[in-house]
């Protein structure tokens, strides 16, 4: 039974929701332990001082923040405490803006909004104007002694939380090396006109549970296999051959005939989306040939 990680109300105005906060996500991942390979027991990691590498008792441990190389401020937890936001059982919405205008890159970790028993008018009112309006709440909380920026919008009838990123924490493109100049280069029509292709042939309805985390399944199954007494070292699959290809245009041809192809013979391919790749051929036929 999942439990709720947070408690309080949604507060906006003079209006209160109280709602309780579910994790959206069960990440899945697999676990491995540190062992000695000599005798299969764990290894135990221990705190030790650079200095000397003597053991540090735990209460002899203090923060410090590094403003130089080897040279640290001293901060202890009282001067801490004294700085961490009041703790409130409030989500503070401030304003109500236009889902598109949020980058998704914003977005950090999903949480469900569930009412309570009496409050599930409010909360469906809520949710039924946020849909009709189009719009996502951004609030402020404290959760666990640190404040969070959020976004609240609202999902078949119920409304979802996810903390977001400050501005501040967002990395700045033009500093990335490689990024700078793409606006300069030059794309001809067909190599344009054949990449719309190329997108509208792989195009289809999103699916989440089609795909898979292809690497941990493998290592669930060599663990099962293992822990049923087969030790057989799986083989590491052959290097790609390097096949670097310099005409972009060619390319771009030979991937919209495999994906054709590759749509001809699944069983799913829709009529109505042949019928779009016709079009976008007569298109890409108009573009070459001018």
């Amino acid at each position: 039974m999942p439990r709720a990680i947070w408690s309080g109300a949604i507060s906006f105005g003079l209006v209160s929701i109280p709602v309780k906060v579910y994790s959206a996500v069960s990440r899945k991942s697999v676990s491995f332990n540190q062992l000695d390979g000599r005798t299969g027991s764990r290894i135990k990691q221990k705190r030790v001082s650079a200095l000397d590498g003597e053991e540090v008792p735990y209460d002899q441990i203090v923060k410090g923040y590094e403003v130089t190389k080897d040279s640290y401020i001293i901060v202890d937890e009282d001067e801490l405490a004294a700085l961490m936001p009041k703790a409130s059982r409030t989500i503070d919405i401030s304003d109500f803006v236009e889902q598109a205008d949020i980058d998704p890159v914003f977005y950090e970790s999903a949480y469900y909004l569930v009412p309570d028993e009496l409050a599930r008018k409010s909360y469906a009112l809520l949710a039924a104007a946020m849909q009709e309006s189009g719009r996502v709440a951004i609030a402020t909380f404290v959760m666990r002694t640190k404040q969070y920026l959020a976004a609240i919008r609202p999902v078949d009838g119920r409304l979802m939380l996810s903390t977001m990123l400050y501005a501040d924490e967002l990395s700045e493109p033009d500093l990335l090396p490689g990024l700078e100049g793409l606006d300069d280069i030059a794309v001809t029509d067909a190599e344009r006109a054949m990449a719309s292709q190329l997108i509208e042939s792989l195009a289809s309805d999103f699916e989440p549970e089609k795909y898979e985390d292809t690497y941990r399944v493998a290592v669930m199954e060599l663990l099962e296999r293992k822990a049923a007494g087969d030790l057989t070292v799986a083989e590491m699959p052959p290097a790609a051959a390097d096949d670097s290809v310099v005409d972009l245009l060619a390319a771009l041809e030979a991937s919209v005939a495999a994906a054709k192809e590759a749509r001809k013979r699944h069983p799913s391919t829709e009529a109505p989306r042949a019928e779009k790749s016709n079009a976008a051929d007569d298109g890409l036929t108009v573009a070459k040939t001018a």
